[in-house]
């Protein structure tokens, strides 16, 4: 781009003009004020790199106004690619809607988050919004044909937040910068307070023994000074998001404290200028810094405890080594596609879903299945977005990219999660709202008795009423512990993906297991053959077979894969719960059940295995056997499980001699064989009309009904997309042993949810009463209240830290379990 040009539109610079905008460390010339001020936004935004990836120059802003231009640019489709998904359609129907992944600086506590989903959810266009706290993230569900992603962002602003795209650069930047702020204010604080009290001592004293008036009123001043810091700066987050609240007709925590400074100071400024009554400048900053103190610490907890951390797919690099022939060449992983050819050196993170051609290596894939252990990958072996390359070279095929990888797919669950808030959540929120009322309320009785009674006396009270019973500890008591609770419990490798698990977990009573890919390990290969024609060969029937299901994601396609490519299907249907019918080199084939390939069926053969039969238009074909392993946690699971007091039941569609044999070999006592979707549906209302709130755990699409209508489900990892989108959990790893320990996990969350909620309660039920009376001076307050939101965190924190029991070693077992089609 010429240097007379626009960097930003590509148009003609006009003679004279000074509009310019530092990028990429050079300063880059724009046309006019409204290029100028979208170039700003995208490089303070930390997404200069969109400048570097795109591919023809940006269209120029409708406005010239830098006001109104501010947060144009992020209605760049190029620009919304970093935080920006689709999310599917709308609840009418009609439209497509997407989720804006937004991080909003300034948000201090609960009330907060109800200013925020309240403001933009009244937007037109907007179906749904959720604010994380502890995050500081916002997750938008919004009809792009109805609304601008810019609009988002202007609001925000307007309200008096700080709005910036959820990207990695970003959330860190955001860490940061809140970690600096707090630490600048707490620094005047606590210096303030110190000063100050120094000149407290000496009036304390002074007054005791006769103090000279100019020397006093001297002091007095001095202390002004100091103090006047303090409240100005240090305390001003506090006003700030008083303010906020009050704008939007909402009671925050923020109201009663920033109350008690304000008038606190406003008494003991009035005092100082007049000469008259008493000056409290040391209780107002140190009320201030001890709460101060404690928000502090209780930030910092939470990012050591990983709860503000970014997307996961932003964990991806930039750019990709792509293949050209033998030659390499570094392009943005933006740009990748099926079919591309990239190489992974050692030390490389995986850009994209793929499959390897060449080199064998250890991969790390913790991120997505909580295995520490590097797995090795040879030619044929997939490997996945995120993941990293550990000590030797691979040239890989990519299979997907972008949002449709693995990696984005677990991110879109996380993401549906946080957009559902717990009822345990959402109550605490409301709770403390109206307990800001009636703090506001004490607090003016209190004041009202004292004036009658010890005037003198009236307005520190008061002040105290309002310090000391500040609702912080209520509004932090659930989602502190459940948001540690979900970060153990993804670590122990089970993605949340339902924010309503961790509640429901503990209330379960009994367990349903599918059988294939669930309790087995879903990996099944082709035990024999037994033709039922003649002019058939084996070689024929596998090739008929894998070409029917070539077009299969179940996991009983998989022991046909190494013939996918040898024929091709046409026509192909599938059956769930069945089988799947096509045509091959022109002759219409079914394979799968055996009432389903043909109306009056032979007996498969007694050898085990399941048997599934292979059949066209003039009768049976093939028997075929395959076999499965089961999975080496499957006994010790249910005998967990069991001895918690869970009921346990195994329903599958395969025959019955194979589910009974499995069920006999991992000790459940109840299962059904030969069922199909629909009637492990039936078989769910009946449980629960009998009063049981089932846990399901399934694999494959004819378990997408019941893992819908369950109370809670898990689906494994390797579950087809719709299954995965239907479960409240994804199991990242096949460790069977994370269920149990995800349920005492649950029940220990809930333990310490009560004990926090005991706790806030309890505590301000005490403390009332003691500060009425005047027994807690407002610096006492301060330290009490900033105590008990801190008791509160590091209570939840635990649960990060929560270890499970292990059973005795797994035990590894060959069976011919098959899964249900």
């Amino acid at each position: 781009m010429s240097g007379d040009s626009c960097f930003h539109c590509g148009l003609p610079v006009p003679p004279g003009s000074h509009h310019s905008v530092v990028i990429d460390g050079a300063d880059r010339p724009m046309c006019c004020p409204g290029c100028e001020a979208v170039a700003g936004a995208i490089v303070a935004g930390g997404l200069d790199n969109f400048y570097r990836f795109r591919d023809t120059p940006s269209q120029r802003p409708e406005a010239d106004s830098p006001r109104e231009a501010r947060w144009d640019a992020f209605d760049l489709p190029e620009l919304q690619q970093q935080f920006v998904r689709d999310w599917g359609p709308a609840e009418g129907g009609e439209d497509s809607v997407k989720m804006a992944s937004l991080l909003v600086g300034g948000i201090s506590c609960a009330a907060c988050v109800w200013l925020i989903e309240k403001h933009l959810g009244g937007l037109e266009g907007v179906e749904r919004v959720s604010v994380n706290a502890s995050t500081q993230r916002a997750q938008i569900v919004f009809n792009p044909r109805r609304l601008q992603v810019s609009l988002l962002f202007a609001e925000l602003a307007r309200i008096g937040y700080r709005p910036a795209a959820a990207t990695a650069a970003n959330s860190e930047e955001l860490i940061q910068r809140e970690r600096r702020a707090a630490l600048r204010r707490l620094g005047v604080a606590g210096l303030g307070t110190m000063q100050v009290m120094m000149f407290a001592i000496a009036l304390y004293f002074g007054e005791a023994s006769g103090i000279d008036a100019e020397v006093e009123r001297y002091f007095r001043w001095v202390s002004l000074l100091v103090a006047t810091p303090v409240v100005l700066f240090a305390a001003r987050p506090f006003f700030s998001a008083a303010w906020r609240s009050l704008r939007s007709r909402h009671l925050s925590m923020d109201v009663p404290v920033s109350l008690a400074i304000g008038l606190a100071y406003a008494a003991s400024f009035y005092a100082t200028l007049t000469g008259t009554g008493d000056v409290y400048f040391e209780s107002i900053s140190m009320f201030t810094f001890f709460l101060l103190l404690g928000r502090t610490v209780e930030m910092r907890a939470r990012h050591r405890a990983g709860l503000a951390s970014g997307g996961l797919a932003q964990l991806l690099p930039l750019t990709a080594s792509k293949l050209e022939g033998e030659e390499s060449r570094e392009v943005p992983v933006a740009t990748l596609a099926a079919g591309d050819r990239i190489l992974l050196r050692p030390g490389d993170t995986v850009p994209a879903d793929g499959q390897v051609l060449e080199g064998t290596s250890g991969v790390d894939e913790s991120l997505l299945s909580g295995e520490s252990a590097l797995q090795q990958k040879t030619a044929g072996s997939r490997v996945y977005a995120g993941s990293v390359n550990g000590d030797s070279t691979l040239e890989v095929r990519v299979t997907a990219a972008g949002q449709a990888t693995r990696l984005s797919a677990i991110e879109r669950l996380v993401e549906r999660a946080q957009l559902e808030k717990p009822q345990q959540v959402a109550l605490a929120d409301r709770i403390a709202g109206w307990f800001v009322a009636v703090v506001l309320a004490a607090a003016g009785a209190a004041f009202v008795f004292w004036w009658q009674v010890e005037p003198e006396r009236a307005f520190w009270i008061a002040l105290s009423v309002l310090v000391v019973t500040c609702p912080c500890a209520l509004s932090l008591a659930t989602p502190a512990a459940l948001a540690a609770a979900t970060l153990r419990l993804q670590q122990l490798g089970l993605l949340v993906a339902g924010g309503h698990l961790l509640e429901t977990l503990p209330r379960l009573t009994r367990v349903v297991f599918d059988k294939t890919g669930t309790l087995t390990r879903g990996e099944p290969h082709i035990l024999a053959i037994r033709l039922l024609r003649d002019g058939w060969t084996e070689q024929r029937v596998r090739d008929m077979a894998a070409a029917l299901e070539s077009r299969s994601n179940h996991p009983l396609a998989r022991a046909f894969r190494p013939w996918f490519n040898n024929l091709q299907a046409r026509e192909v249907v599938i059956h769930t719960g069945r089988g799947v019918e096509g045509r091959v080199d022109g002759i219409s084939l079914r394979l799968g059940r055996a009432d389903f390939v043909v109306a009056q069926p032979p007996s498969p053969p007694a050898d085990e295995g399941q048997w599934l039969l292979l059949g066209d238009d003039g009768g049976p074909v093939a028997w075929i056997a395959l076999g499965d392993q089961l999975r080496p946690s499957a006994m010790a699971a249910v005998a967990r499980l069991r001895h918690s007091g869970l009921g346990l039941e195994l329903l599958s569609g395969d025959q019955s001699a194979e589910v009974a044999r499995l069920a006999g070999i991992v000790g459940i006592s109840e299962y059904r064989a030969g069922v199909s979707p629909e009637e492990k549906l039936t078989r769910l209302h009946q449980l629960q009309a009998g009063g049981d709130r089932v846990l399901m755990v399934g694999d494959g699409l004819n378990d997408v009904p019941v893992l819908s209508g369950a109370d809670a489900s898990v689906a494994m990892l390797s579950a087809a997309d719709l299954a995965q989108s239907r479960a409240d959990a994804i199991l990242l790893n096949g460790d069977l042993e994370v269920i149990p320990n995800a349920l005492e996990l649950a029940r220990r969350s809930r333990l310490v949810i009560r004990q926090n909620l005991a706790w806030a309660l309890g505590y301000n039920a005490l403390a009332l009463p003691l500060a009425v009376c005047g027994l807690v001076p407002p610096w006492m307050a301060a330290l009490g209240m900033s105590a008990s939101s801190l008791i509160v965190v590091l209570n939840a924190l635990r649960l990060s830290r929560w270890t499970p029991r292990r059973s005795e070693a797994g035990v590894e077992l060959s069976t011919a379990a098959q899964p249900v089609r």
